[in-house]
């Protein structure tokens, strides 16, 4: 998920805080991954303060009672270093959500379809991966393994408030 909309400045790039409308697109998509009946056993989580918000608005949304793990290295990585990040996931999760920044999100979410998943949901996502989009992937395998083009996409939702 890329972090939803947050507020055009702030005493830096790194605190800046999340929108009321971002808040309400994140409980939305917390709503709607709990509704598709996801489970989040885990959640990896960029340090940066509109992140920790929209992970904290998403597990409120979709009841998560689950602990974030909050990264550092999620805030300015690109898709290969996010992707190391995810592989150090232990095996006995089997659901976790991923909240950070773009472009490394959209870049991230192209390269692990597999293209074999939700078609329409895969189109939507390539049009565009504004703030608060989530790409919701079903992985086989275990995450130090997962590889590019290694996962399938299930859905693909988008704030609307």
């Amino acid at each position: 998920m890329r972090h939803a909309i947050a507020e055009p400045s702030g005493e830096t790039d790194f605190v800046r805080a999340l929108a009321q409308r971002g808040w309400d697109d994140a409980l939305e998509a917390g709503r709607w991954l709990a509704d598709a009946g996801f489970v989040a056993d885990s959640a990896l989580v960029s340090a940066a303060r509109r992140a920790t918000s929209t992970w904290l608005a998403l597990a409120e949304g979709g009841s998560f009672d689950v602990e974030a793990s909050y990264s550092e290295s999620l805030y300015a990585a690109g898709p290969e270093t996010a992707l190391d990040v995810v592989r150090e996931t232990v095996d006995d999760l089997t659901s976790l959500v991923v909240v950070g920044h773009n472009p490394t999100m959209a870049y991230l979410a192209q390269l692990l379809d597999d293209g074999s998943g939700d078609a329409a949901a895969g189109r939507e996502m390539t049009v565009g991966f504004p703030a608060g989009a989530l790409a919701w992937f079903e992985v086989e395998g275990r995450w130090a393994d997962l590889e590019l083009a290694g996962a399938r996409l299930v859905g693909f939702h988008v704030g609307r408030s």
